[in-house]
């Protein structure tokens, strides 16, 4: 009523309606209405401080509320149903109802404020309004469930995976080991398939197995989170820092899940997680189809109308877990991957590039672009795997070299210098970087000579370091010679006052002969 008075205030100080609509925020055709209604009633501004509210309401709007009881009874909770599919708005429903009632419709204005007056009776979470198809709502329960071990008696305690759908509030509940990156992808890949499809975004909390740097305007998810949401064809949303109202629903689901199916199964015992996983199964669909309290229906019906219609379809294949690291390209053109070590184009040497490692395959990416792509190697003894067209055309032509030429042709040199490259080829994990390195050495006689190339073998064998550039640095610094040098000092007698010499061993015979 207060801005009735002010409108019929500024209307009488001679204030254009469009003025008024700017102090008041009134839409001109309201502020129409009241004045038309003020002067059919005889009421002015000055009239107005003199009377009511209630009596003031009853001389404007009397007509409008003695009809209100032939008005039409709307049935809101099926409004809101409505909202949530998609392409649908409030003004499409007050169409259909004017439609429907003719003169016992109401105006656009009033069916909105009908509608939201009804809302304010539901939880917060429901207020909410989610289109069909649109979110799903992934978080952990804060409860976790004991397991036994059969065999050593020990007991492990499952962690509780819950997903919600927006419209519906169809929800999915399982347990896994551990909250790890494999255990939450995979389970939203359950999910997906539970709900026979996908919705456009995925809401998760900022847990660190998928948000890789939590923030409230551009959160960063990791690399296998994003592969997830690229295969199925949705995007990765997470809540706001601080802002509950965003993952509201899945608090709710989480609550729901410990109330009606975690709760219940307090009392029982289980030794493995599928029989646990059996009992969530059993118990999820009486929680799907139990009715709501404030709302016509159940999680089931809703999710068979609303959000299952409004899904995208399944992929073809599933997705498959995959990790990703970031690695370097070492100078023998390879990255390490799981204490093995793959072969990328050599061009990439020095550079950074992405690795994912699934079970059977290792895919290397420079940015977006595949660059290699090898099976995945789980041997003890091999350590590398390495493609020819991988490898610079000088590396190629060591192909035709074989670790018994190259050992022979070392010990054309000397035995020291074959025992060398033969240790050297042994040590190295790829045969290019072997082969080089050999016959690096063996061209080293060329430039010093064999005997000090022989000399210089034979110091780094002591040590057993195989290394080009050991062999090199002796010979450039003269330790094979410096080595001889030193020998034959040690072996020169000393003078020393404390030293006898060796007359003062002259055998009992030698003196009895010198007597005589």
């Amino acid at each position: 009523m207060r801005k009735i008075t002010e409108v019929l205030r500024l209307y009488e100080a001679g204030t254009s309606k469009s003025k008024i609509k700017e102090y008041t925020g009134i839409s001109r055709t309201t502020i129409r209405d009241y004045v038309t209604r003020a002067a059919a009633a005889g009421i002015s501004y000055s009239d107005c401080k003199d009377i009511s509210d209630d009596e003031l309401c009853d001389l404007l709007f009397g007509r409008d509320k003695k009809t209100t009881s032939q008005k039409a009874q709307i049935d809101f909770a099926n409004i809101h149903l409505e909202m949530k599919k998609k392409g649908v708005t409030l003004q499409l429903l007050w169409e259909e109802s004017v439609e429907q009632y003719h003169d016992r419709s109401y105006s656009y204005g009033h069916f909105c404020s009908m509608y939201d007056a009804w809302k304010t009776h539901l939880r917060t979470s429901m207020r909410q309004t989610h289109k069909a198809g649109e979110k799903m709502f992934v978080d952990y329960a804060g409860m976790t469930v004991p397991i036994i071990d059969i065999t050593t008696g020990e007991v492990k305690k499952a962690q509780v995976f819950i997903a919600c759908l927006g419209a519906s509030n169809y929800t999915y509940a399982e347990a896994t080991w551990t909250q790890t990156r494999e255990d939450w992808l995979s389970s939203h890949r359950k999910a997906f398939e539970y709900f026979g499809g996908v919705t456009d975004i995925v809401v998760p909390d900022n847990l660190k197995t998928g948000i890789s740097k939590p923030c409230r305007y551009e959160p960063d998810t990791n690399f296998a989170y994003q592969e997830l949401a690229k295969h199925y064809g949705t995007a990765v949303m997470p809540a706001r820092v601080r802002a509950p109202k965003d993952k509201a629903k899945v608090e709710k689901a989480v609550q729901v899940v410990e109330m009606w199916i975690l709760a219940r199964l307090r009392k029982r015992t289980f030794f493995s997680l599928s029989e646990l996983n059996t009992a969530i199964t059993e118990l999820l669909e009486i929680l799907n189809n139990r009715p709501f309290k404030k709302m016509p229906g159940t999680r089931e019906s809703w999710f068979e109308e609303l959000d299952k219609p409004a899904l995208k379809p399944l992929p073809e294949k599933p997705y498959v877990y995959a990790d990703w690291k970031r690695a370097g390209v070492n100078i023998d053109y390879h990255i390490e991957a799981e204490s093995y070590y793959y072969s990328v184009p050599y061009k990439f040497v020095g550079q950074k590039v992405e690795v994912k490692i699934t079970r059977d395959m290792v895919s290397i990416y420079k940015g977006c672009k595949e660059i290699a792509v090898h099976p995945r190697n789980y041997s003890q003894y091999q350590r590398y795997t390495t493609l020819p067209e991988h490898m610079p055309r000088s590396h190629r032509e060591y192909g035709e070299w074989t670790p018994e030429r190259i050992i022979n042709r070392a010990s054309g040199v000397g035995n020291n210098t074959g025992e060398y490259v033969k240790q050297l080829i042994a040590s190295k994990p790829h045969p290019a970087v072997g082969y080089r390195a050999a016959l690096g050495i063996i061209r080293l006689g060329d430039k010093y000579g064999r005997e000090r190339l022989e000399t210089a073998t034979a110091r780094a064998v002591q040590f057993k370091v195989y290394r080009y550039s050991i062999i090199k640095g002796i010979l450039e610094k003269g330790l094979d010679q410096y080595r001889s040098e030193q020998t034959t000092q040690k072996s020169l007698p000393q003078e020393h006052p404390n030293i006898r010499g060796a007359q003062s061993f002259i055998s009992k015979q030698e003196v009895l002969i010198n007597v005589h």
